[in-house]
Parts: structure tokens; sequence; C-alpha cells
């Protein structure tokens, strides 16, 4: 009997899902589900762009194997199918003793994670690198990159289509209910089932999994990410990405300098609380969306701990002026620049009861149903690294 899959949602994760189960089984049938009328509609489509090489994470974790593998991954579909990318190289930069001591610890990590030819410079090195960073000593990433996300998942829907699979646009799945190891998917339209279903709802995927009878643990709480794009005229200022060393006290990254895909260069994000998981434009208030925030008491735990994050993330927010003072803070050149705000961002981050951030990857499972309840970046750079992971565990059933 031919075997039939579903996959929820149509980002970067669910579309190289998809096409994964459709490559793996030729002869079954895979459909593909997502509430918008197109892919990439949410966090694929309002990211930075980057291709992450696998600095940062903690060796071994899902994040650091699956980052790696997905990068070989991500830019040999890319080649193959002529979507945009360029290994411009990262720089990393310390302006202090205390920044300098945590760059050795991110280099250390970064060598764990086998990141190629990632190296340590000095003032003199990174100048040579990046004429207009300042700092006392950097590192370098040369093989991270910035790619087309949105273009690489129409891509991945495309090939899918190609292989026999199945699109369903505008359709809102309401909950998927298990019976006898199979998995029914039920939408407003209708209730299909399957023999296996993966849930990659991004944004949704805590409502979805609740609706579905699954734990309300992990919760998703939303930030969103602002970004400044700068005039045509600061283009050359920088000749790949330069980030700042991240500081522990805080749980994002910090304000980066970003070379665009479209030859421009942008600052950010930033990251503050969302108060709609889906508002990119204007004030973006969901009042549904707030009171869930308000009557989750993890949130309210993460907030009374993390009080000088707000802070220092509120003058970016507030201010055009304020946010590109961070970036010029390691890139001088920048202080003054004229640009504009482009559409932010809304990251899914998925937060615990006591109010900790979940770091890695999360996925649950039950017999006939897999639900990605966390996927933050590097999630975009894994997406196909993930794919391959998931489709591995619903075949080893």
């Amino acid at each position: 009997m031919r075997k039939r899959f579903a996959v929820i949602g149509a980002g970067i994760i669910g579309a190289a899902v998809a096409r994964g189960l459709q490559s793996r089984h030729d002869d079954a049938e895979v459909t593909l589900y997502e509430k918008e009328d197109g892919p990439a509609a949410h966090q694929t489509g309002h990211n930075s762009g980057v291709i992450h090489a696998g600095l940062y994470y903690e060796p071994g974790s899902l994040k650091a194997r699956l980052c790696r593998r997905g990068v070989s991954l991500l830019l040999d579909f890319a080649r193959e199918h002529d979507v945009a990318f360029d290994e411009c190289g990262k720089i990393v930069v310390a302006t202090d003793d205390i920044e300098v001591d945590r760059l050795h610890a991110i280099h250390e990590r970064a060598v764990a994670n086998g990141v190629p030819n990632v190296s340590l410079l000095d003032a003199d090195g990174l100048r040579e690198i990046e004429p207009n960073a300042v700092g006392l000593a950097a590192l370098h990433s040369p093989h991270t990159g910035i790619i087309d996300y949105r273009g690489l998942t129409e891509a991945l829907v495309a090939d899918f289509r190609r292989g026999g699979g199945r699109v369903r646009f505008s359709t809102p799945v309401d909950r998927v209910e298990e019976q006898r190891r199979r998995a029914i998917v039920h939408t407003h339209i209708d209730s299909q089932d399957y023999d296996q279903v993966i849930v990659c709802a991004g944004l949704q995927s805590d409502r979805l999994a609740t609706r579905s009878g699954e734990s309300r643990d992990p919760s998703v709480v939303p930030f969103f990410g602002q970004y400044f794009i700068l005039a045509p005229e600061y283009d050359d200022v920088v000749n790949g990405l330069i980030y700042p060393v991240p500081d522990p006290r805080y749980p994002f990254l910090g304000v980066h300098v970003t070379r665009r895909i479209d030859g421009g260069v942008m600052l950010g994000p930033n990251a503050f609380l969302s108060f709609s998981r889906e508002g990119y434009h204007g004030l973006g208030f969901d009042l549904a969306d707030s009171l869930r925030i308000a009557a989750n008491p993890g949130f309210w735990r993460f907030a009374a701990g993390n009080m000088a994050t707000a802070r220092r993330e509120i003058g970016g927010v507030l201010s055009s002026r304020r946010f590109v003072e961070e970036a010029a803070k390691y890139v001088p050149l920048l202080a003054g620049v004229s640009g504009h705000r482009a559409t932010r961002g809304i990251r899914a981050q998925a937060m615990k009861r006591d109010g900790t951030l979940v770091d890695d990857f999360v996925i649950d499972r039950t017999p006939a149903t897999m639900f990605v309840r966390n996927a933050p970046s590097p999630g975009a750079t894994s997406a196909l690294a993930i794919a391959e992971h998931l489709i591995d565990q619903a075949d080893a059933d």
C-alpha cells in the first residue's frame, strides 16, 4: 500500500522536509500544508539571510551537528538550483580585554564544532580583512556567508512539486489527531489521514502542538528584530559580516553589520519582546497574542531576570540613531549614517515554565507525528540537515 506523509508549514524547514520525503520515498504520497498563500511567509522570509558556520553552539548539541551538516547540504542545493549566495566571511570583533577572553572561548568552541579555517586575528589582521572595523582582536570565519532564503525555499517547493508532491496553500491546520498509529490532519476544509505527519509550524508550533494534545511546555515567546538598511553610498563600508562578541549577560547576539545578497548593507537585528507573532509592520500589536504572553508565568520569570537586556535594547527600538550607534562601536565610519528601517523579523523562541530560553532544537515525537518545537537560529542554515534528521527518525520506526 502506498505510504502517505504530511508536512505542516512551508517555511524553509517544512519545505526541506517535504522535498526530502518525496526524494527518499518516490512511491509515496507527500502533502505539504501551509496556511499562507505561498512559502517562506514568516521567519524564513524575514531573517538576516546569514549562512551560519557554527561558531557559538555547544559542541555535540543538535545545533552544532546539524548546522555543519546543513551548510554543506544548503550550498550544494543552492549551486544546483542557481540560488544566489556569497561566502563573504564573518568577523567577530573584541573591543576590550574581557571580550578578548570571550573571543578565545568562541574560537575553541568553533574548532570543536569543525568550523573550517576559523582563526584568531590581532588588530592588524582585523584591519587587513575589514579596514573600517576597529578592535583589539577578532575571530575570522571565512566561510560564513549570505543567501536568498526565500528564493531557496521557493526552489525547494518547486523541486518537491516536480517530484510529484502536493502543496496545499491557504490551508490552515487546526490540529493533528492520532488514531491507531495513524495521524489525521484536520483543516477547515477536510480531514485526511496519514502514516506520518511532521509539524514545522514555526511561530505557531506550540499552539498547534497543544491543540493536538501535546504539552504546552515549551511555549513560544516571540521576539522581534529590527533591521536598518544603509543608503547605497555605504555599500562598500564593509567586505563581509561584522559581529560584536556576545555578552553572556544577554540572551541574544547584539546588533551586527550584515551584507545583503542584493549588494546592500544592513544593521541588525536587535531583539525585543513582540506583542504579535506575525505583526511585521506598524506597531505589530495583536491583543490575543499579547494576552497569551501576559498569561505565561515563564515570561514573567524571564523578564524579571533580563531587565538589563530590555534597557539595552529599548534604545534601538525607539531610536534609529541609537540603533546605528551600537554598530558604530566597532565600525566607527557608520556613525551618523543615513538609511531606513526595513520590515522586522519575528523569532519563535521556545521558553520553559521556569523562564529559561530553550537553546537547542527541540523535537517531540508520538507514534505517528513529530513536532518541531524549537528551531531558532541557525534553523534556516540547518534546514536541510534538520529535514534529513527528521526523516531518518521517521524511517527508523
